[in-house]
């Protein structure tokens, strides 16, 4: 059972070669439109705000902020392009900046070797998942759920519902406090994933095998593709992403606590959903979910600065979420309708005249 499908709607060569300049503009709106309205926006926030928005520090700002949603977006966004949804990226993130500072401050354990045994811990759930969805064919969106929710309950458990306070190396509070040329280093990890994600699933056969399960997985079957083996792997590597964002989280908060994490669960699912409406309508693709976690992060931010209440993240995430989705539904409609083929007509009826006419 899927919870999504994937299928690539994006305009060919051909196709825009035979139309005319104004409808193949139109043709390409689908295509760069969530680009534009980026683009758009931080024009008309920039008007409107002069003085705070379109400055170096609240740049800084949405790109401090918005990388670890962006890393848990990209987790997501490979078992969507398998048909499959993983919610452990916001369940399992709690867990994993847990264990990233308790590795560290309660078994006093060096911090690359922490941060490696948290990507194995969320690898494994990976493999859980992968196994529960395709080996036991339980749905995506029920076993993720379930894994999650075991993840968020061991968090409390391990915490018992307090913080994790310790001090912490200052090279592994580096990883998120660091700027490299001025810019935070989380967005340097959100451009170095996109990019090996892209090459991934662009550029190798592998990432044709997933994309063609999430469009068909009986017929990929059928042309030999190794379904289960992909299907796995897409949820053990989405469960590594989620790990490293894990670490991330915990040495930017610097402390432990099962309190938030779950936050980061719909603005990481609203960018993926709203990635596929862009750069490949139809279909799920990288650059797209990290559009998408930029409008969001733009919308957001200038909607604050206008002095935007405390509700307003959650209620614009969710109203996002809702077209995002109506939205990946209608780019996955045909946009060629198939008329049936017309009755052929039928043949006169030959009078008895001209019948015995004709045998003379």
């Amino acid at each position: 059972m899927q919870s999504i499908k994937s299928n690539a709607l994006e305009p060919t060569r051909p196709e825009l070669a035979s139309l005319s300049r104004v409808q193949a503009v139109l043709r390409l709106l689908p295509v760069y439109g969530l680009p534009l309205l980026t683009l758009l926006l931080i024009v008309f926030f920039s008007l409107l705000l002069p003085d705070t928005f379109p400055t170096w520090l609240n740049a800084r700002s949405i790109l401090a902020d918005k990388s670890i949603v962006a890393l848990l977006a990209l987790a997501a966004t490979l078992p969507m392009m398998a048909g499959r949804i993983d919610l452990t990226v916001g369940f399992g993130i709690v867990m994993w900046h847990i264990l990233a500072i308790s590795f560290q401050v309660k078994y006093g354990v060096p911090w690359p070797i922490a941060i490696l045994l948290v990507m194995a811990c969320s690898g494994f759930v990976g493999l859980v998942n992968g196994v529960l969805v395709e080996v036991a064919q339980v749905d995506a969106f029920v076993a993720t759920l379930g894994t999650g929710t075991i993840l968020y309950a061991l968090a409390l458990w391990h915490t018992e519902g307090r913080q994790i306070i310790g001090t912490l190396p200052a090279d592994f509070i580096a990883i998120n406090s660091a700027s490299l040329f001025g810019i935070p280093i989380p967005a340097f990890y959100v451009l170095g994933l996109a990019l090996l994600l892209w090459i991934f699933s662009e550029r190798l056969p592998i990432g044709r095998f997933i994309y063609a399960i999430g469009a068909n997985e009986k017929a990929a079957a059928l042309n030999g593709i190794p379904v289960r083996a992909c299907v796995i792997g897409v949820f053990v590597t989405s469960g590594i992403i989620t790990g490293l964002a894990g670490c991330v989280l915990g040495a930017k908060l610097r402390i432990g606590q099962a309190n938030v994490g779950l936050d980061f669960l719909l603005p990481a699912l609203v960018g993926a959903f709203l990635g596929s409406t862009t750069i490949k309508p139809g279909r799920v693709n990288v650059w797209g979910s990290v559009f998408g976690i930029l409008i969001l992060a733009v919308g957001i931010s200038g909607i604050q600065l206008f002095g935007g209440a405390f509700f307003v993240e959650p209620l614009f995430n969710g109203t996002t979420l809702v077209v995002a989705i109506a939205l990946a539904a209608f780019a996955q409609r045909r946009r060629t309708v198939v008329r049936p083929p017309r009755d052929p007509q039928p043949a006169p009826v030959e009078s008895e005249s001209a019948k015995a006419a004709r045998v003379a």
